[in-house]
């Protein structure tokens, strides 16, 4: 014999059934908030930090515009340093005025000019110079001329940002 069940304690059951249904998988949760806090410590640096150097004062600006990830030339007091090798002493280079560029320097230039581009080797490529601010316009100008010998065409100058002083008064 089948025992009749009412309709409230059917209705009971069937609640009881739906509410043992699976909980939230937390494994599944944590690992997307890992990948999440992975991506954006990756990408959350959108300025570009030029390299440091404590032997090197920049001159300063109050130019608004972010310098552009560039090959890096610095002049310290002493040497040329390009992407962090030094290349020439200054020294030497100011003692010899019979060349107008810097050999060492046309040198490795040229040398990393290859790995440029091809549409950046058409129009020129993109160097950004990062020069102590006592150093003499004689040597500027002879790093200058050297750059546009090795088709370094888009010189920037890196420069310390200060900030505008409120007008008026």
């Amino acid at each position: 014999m089948k025992k009749e069940v009412s309709r409230r304690a059917r209705r009971m059951d069937r609640h009881h059934r739906m509410g043992k249904q699976g909980g939230l998988n937390l494994v599944s949760l944590m690992d997307i908030f890992t990948i999440l806090v992975f991506f954006l410590l990756v990408n959350s640096s959108n300025t570009q930090q030029l390299p440091s150097n404590k032997e090197l004062t920049l001159p300063q600006s109050v130019a608004k515009k972010a310098p552009e990830e560039t090959l890096v030339i610095m002049i310290t007091k002493d040497d040329i340093i390009v992407q962090g090798r030094k290349v020439a002493d200054i020294g030497t280079l100011l003692a010899s005025t019979d060349e107008e560029n810097v050999p060492a320097l046309k040198e490795e230039l040229e040398f990393l000019a290859q790995g440029l581009s091809p549409q950046q080797q058409k129009t020129g490529g993109r160097i950004t110079i990062m020069g102590d601010e006592n150093i003499s316009y004689e040597l500027v100008r002879r790093i200058l001329k050297t750059c546009q010998e090795a088709n370094f065409t888009k010189i920037a100058f890196a420069a310390t940002q200060i900030a505008n002083k409120p007008s008026g008064g």
